[in-house]
């Protein structure tokens, strides 16, 4: 899903697209299965795509994906050059997470998600069945396809193909295209219906096809799991796959905070506790609301996703269940501070912060002098992830630094100074 995809496709830098590994036997000639018997798809001239056409061709068979699907949907396959590009510039990541939120929520968005609300007399039979509330939802589709308006229009087998001959997620993607061929063959969906974001992902609510085949719901009751053409069957799948994330029926996703002065911003991230304890550590409800006593029992992370001079909140399961979704805090923070608009619950008390963005280039020398200094990033692949954070935050308060795992450009041009990699950010004002 774009989001997720839902799964998060490794960038690609300034680096030459990863080795293949080695063939798995000769190319075969024909194809077959069973009884049946059909030729090979002919090369394209491509060395680096035919030869992973020719090892996937095998390894799909063992898969007992029929032949004759087999070589009619690799016919004539070539890569998508689009895809790589789009590879390295996935929104949930590469912005800062204010902009990147605010641009989930705008007015237009939240009054559209409203009325729909309001229109589908149906969805609180899906609430009901899932527990997953139907602003979250709403939410999701909003994010996802503007509703459904927007669901892409990459082939899914192409665009899967060319991600996985680079090397980047093979065995994912070789995993998802394995599973359109079962769709094909099924018949759930033509080829031609197949049609969706870069990564593969299908329908108003984007699944990756894996989580269709085992996720999809019939719930307007036609004899067809139709995520493209119904929003009955595609919220109500989203909401089982939510469930199967672990939503937690009659839970909020997320609250914001107030912070008092001198909280330890190493807590960020961190320990998961319920809201009494992180009471006696001086927090508080931003908007002074009441909490359930199922929201007060349940364990909760803090989040500081913008540094200290930005919103905090406090992260419940269900926030982890819409990661599960899409698995960057961003998204899940966009989809749940949207569905909070849309249900009519006000706004955040703390603004977002004007935050200059990183290039991708900072982003690595970031990284990178990080693992020279002995904290390790997990990688020097430009995407500031859990595990980036908490290497930050090790170093800040090695330093005597406010801990909050933030980085901005100051502190990029400070770490790469220290560690003498790479090229430091230009110098911006405090922050």
């Amino acid at each position: 899903m774009d989001r997720r995809a839902f799964i998060i496709l490794t960038l690609a830098g300034a680096a030459d697209p990863a080795p293949l590994p080695p063939p798995v036997g000769p190319a075969p000639e024909t194809l077959s299965s069973g009884d049946t018997q059909v030729s090979a798809p002919q090369p394209i001239g491509d060395p680096r795509f035919d030869r992973w056409v020719a090892d996937f061709m095998v390894r799909a068979l063992s898969e007992d994906i029929p032949a004759d699907v087999l070589a009619h949907e690799l016919s004539g396959l070539t890569p998508d050059p689009r895809i790589l590009a789009l590879d390295s510039h996935q929104p949930e990541f590469s912005k800062p997470v204010g902009d990147y939120v605010k641009g989930v929520i705008s007015d237009a968005r939240v009054a559209t998600g409203q009325r729909k609300l309001a229109e589908l007399t149906w969805l609180p039979q899906v609430e009901t069945r899932y527990g997953v509330a139907a602003e979250v939802l709403i939410a999701v589709w909003a994010v996802e396809t503007a509703f459904g308006a927007t669901q892409g229009g990459f082939d899914a087998i192409r665009s899967l193909a060319t991600l996985a001959a680079a090397g980047r997620r093979q065995e994912w993607a070789e995993g998802q295209i394995i599973a359109v061929m079962r769709i094909i063959a099924s018949h759930e969906a033509t080829r031609a219906q197949l049609k969706g974001s870069w990564t593969g992902a299908l329908g108003q609510t984007q699944f990756e096809p894996s989580e269709y085949l085992a996720t999809a719901v019939d719930f307007d009751g036609d004899g067809r799991r139709d995520v493209w053409g119904s929003t009955e069957d595609a919220l109500a799948s989203a909401a089982h796959l939510l469930v199967k994330g672990g939503w937690r029926r009659g839970e909020r996703w997320q609250r914001e905070m107030i912070l008092p002065a001198g909280f330890d911003y190493g807590l960020t991230e961190g320990p998961t506790q319920p809201l009494p304890a992180w009471t006696a550590l001086g927090a508080r409800t931003a908007d002074g609301m009441a909490w359930s006593d199922l929201d007060a029992a349940a364990p909760g992370m803090m989040l500081c996703p913008a540094g200290a001079g930005g919103p905090a909140f406090l992260a419940l399961p269900n926030h982890f269940a819409l990661r599960q979704y899409n698995n960057s805090m961003a998204y899940a923070l966009g989809v749940g501070l949207l569905a909070d608009r849309i249900a009519g619950r006000a706004p955040l008390v703390t603004p977002w912060p004007a935050e200059t963005p990183l290039s991708l280039a900072d982003r690595n020398a970031a990284q990178a002098a990080l693992a020279r200094l002995g904290y390790d990033p997990g990688g020097v692949d430009g995407m500031v992830g859990a595990k980036t954070r908490s290497a930050l935050r090790q170093w800040q308060k090695a330093r005597g630094l406010p801990a909050d795992g933030y980085l901005s450009p100051r502190v990029a041009q400070r770490l790469v100074a220290e560690a003498g990699v790479g090229t430091a950010p230009a110098p911006v004002a405090p922050n």
